[in-house]
C-alpha cells in the first residue's frame, strides 16, 4: 500500500522504520513543525523528521492538520492509508476522507482502556498488571474506532512509564505492520469497541507528578513510576522543589524507621528512607532545583538533614 504516515516523537520512530522495511511503500509523513529545544533554544526536527529525512521522504510540517495546503497535497499523494503514531494533533474529518483505508491509529493501551493523551502514564499509575498496544480507525470521537489489532505488553514491578513506553513503541511497530498487511490483502476487518471497560487518561499535569506521602507505599511508588520521565515527580524540601526519581526497590520497613511520618526523612549511610501512609520508602535518586540528579544518600549528607526533616 502507499502509505503517509503522520508521527513525530521519538515513539512512534520504530513504527517508521519497521513500515519502511516492510512491503509497503512509505511516500512521505507528517510531523509536527521544528520545536525549540535545549539551552540554546535551538530550532530541532522531530525525531520522525531526522529519519524521514536520512530516507529521502517528503516531510510535511502543517501548523494544523486543517491547512489547506496540508489536505491539497495528501490530495494529491493520494495514499491508501495513513498510519498515525503519537502525532501530537487532532485530525479534522475533511482529512480524515482523504485515504481510502482512512487514519490508522497506533494507541498503547488495549482499548476501550485508557482512550486518551497519557495512556501508559495512567496504566502504571492504576497499577495494572497487563496493557498493550491497539491499532484502529481513527474517527471525530477521541480514541473511540473500530479496533483492528492488538497486542499485550506485562507491566513490570520496575517499570516507570518511558521504559514500558519504548517497549511497546518497539512491539506496537510489529503490530501496524501487520495491520497493513490485514487492511491490503482483506483479512482483516474493524471490529466496534465495547461499551464496557472504558476508562480515561488524560495528560498528565505538573501538579499532579507531585507526590503526595500521605498515601500507602505501593501507591507512592506507582505514582512515582507513572510520571517518570514526564512530567517528572517532585515534592518539595525546605520550599524548594526537588525532583524525585523512581524509589528504591526495597519498600520494606528499615529497622529504626517503621514509625516514620507521612514524608519525614531517616538519612542512614547509604540509604535515604521516607515515611508514607503505610511503611517507608527509599529515595533513589533526586534533583535538587539547578542540578542534576543525584544519588539520595550524598544529597542528604549535603544539605545535612536535620532530625525530624520533612519532605512535602
Amino acid at each position: 500500500m502507499r502509505l503517509v504516515l503522520a508521527g513525530t516523537p521519538d515513539t512512534a520512530v520504530p513504527s517508521l522504520r519497521a513500515l519502511l522495511a516492510s512491503r509497503h511503500d512509505v511516500v512521505a509523513v507528517v510531523t509536527r513543525p521544528d520545536a525549540r529545544a535545549g539551552r540554546g533554544r535551538t530550532l530541532t526536527p522531530s525525531p520522525v523528521k531526522e529519519v524521514a529525512l536520512e530516507h529521502g521522504l517528503e516531510v510535511l510540517t502543517p501548523d494544523r492538520p486543517r491547512d489547506p495546503e496540508l489536505l491539497d497535497r495528501l490530495r494529491a499523494i493520494a495514499p491508501d492509508c495513513c498510519p498515525v503514531v503519537a502525532y501530537g494533533a487532532l485530525l479534522p474529518r475533511v482529512a480524515l476522507d482523504v485515504p481510502r483505508y482512512g487514519w490508522v491509529n497506533l494507541h498503547f493501551s488495549l482499548l476501550p482502556a485508557w482512550r486518551g493523551a497519557a495512556p501508559v502514564q495512567r496504566a502504571v499509575m492504576a497499577g495494572d498488571e497487563v496493557t498493550g498496544a491497539s491499532t484502529f480507525v481513527i474517527e471525530e470521537g477521541l480514541d473511540t474506532g473500530p479496533v483492528l489489532g492488538s497486542v499485550t505488553e506485562p507491566v513490570r514491578a520496575d517499570d516507570t512509564a518511558g521504559r514500558l513506553l519504548a517497549r511497546l513503541a518497539d512491539v506496537g511497530a510489529g503490530l501496524l505492520v501487520t495491520t497493513m498487511d490485514g487492511l491490503e490483502d482483506g483479512s482483516l476487518q474493524p471490529v466496534p469497541q465495547p461499551a464496557e471497560g472504558v476508562s480515561h487518561a488524560p495528560k498528565l499535569t505538573t501538579e499532579e507528578a507531585q507526590v503526595r506521602w500521605d498515601l500507602p507505599a505501593h501507591v507512592v511508588d506507582r505514582r512515582v513510576r507513572g510520571v517518570t520521565p514526564d512530567p517528572g515527580a517532585w515534592t518539595t524540601f525546605r520550599g524548594a522543589r526537588l525532583g524525585i526519581g523512581p524509589l528504591g526497590a526495597d519498600l520494606s520497613p528499615p529497622e529504626g524507621a517503621a514509625d516514620l511520618a507521612p514524608g519525614e526523612l531517616s538519612v542512614a549511610k547509604r540509604t535515604v528512607h521516607v515515611g508514607t501512609a503505610s511503611a517507608p520508602v527509599v529515595l533513589g535518586e533526586v534533583r535538587p532545583p539547578g542540578k542534576r540528579a543525584m544519588n539520595a544518600a550524598d544529597w542528604a549528607r549535603g544539605v545535612r538533614v536535620e532530625a525530624d526533616e520533612r519532605l512535602g
